[in-house]
């Protein structure tokens, strides 16, 4: 699937998301999340802020070994209802642990957001959702 360009700017200028994943149950588990969009994949990274288990134990990865089915959810709120939008994507989730897509999606996310560089975020592992639909809503424009 290819994202629209006008969807693409528009997450590009949004520093958090949604990520919704469920368990083999269909229990829904929601968390913010930044990422950053390359091609058709959105990747999120675990990053070191403390967390009440190991990276490779928390909800939203046990969720996808279960189940990759997932959602994000990216938007922007305003007073001005007229500037409301929000991008919604569904796809595949992958847990990258190692390898060149790994280490260059911990790249594009360091490049994106500065405050990763102190966490020595190389060894988490990477969310790479596969972008199988995208729906919008509302104003768009940057």
């Amino acid at each position: 699937m290819m994202l629209p360009e006008h969807e693409r700017r528009f997450l590009a200028n949004l520093r958090v998301a949604h990520l919704a994943t469920a368990d083999a149950d269909a229990k829904p588990h929601v968390v913010p999340v930044c990422f950053v969009v390359c091609a058709d994949t959105i990747y999120i990274t675990i990053d070191a802020k403390p967390k009440s288990r190991p990276p490779n134990e928390l909800k939203r990865i046990r969720n996808i070994l279960a189940n990759p089915r997932v959602a994000i959810v990216a938007d922007r709120y305003d007073e001005d209802w007229t500037q409301l939008g929000w991008v919604m994507l569904q796809g595949r989730a992958e847990i990258l642990s190692e390898g060149k897509e790994h280490d260059a999606a911990q790249a594009l996310l360091c490049s994106r957001y500065s405050q990763l560089h102190g966490m020595r975020i190389a060894s988490y592992p990477v969310i790479a959702v596969r972008i199988e639909r995208a729906r919008s809503w509302g104003h768009l424009a940057v």
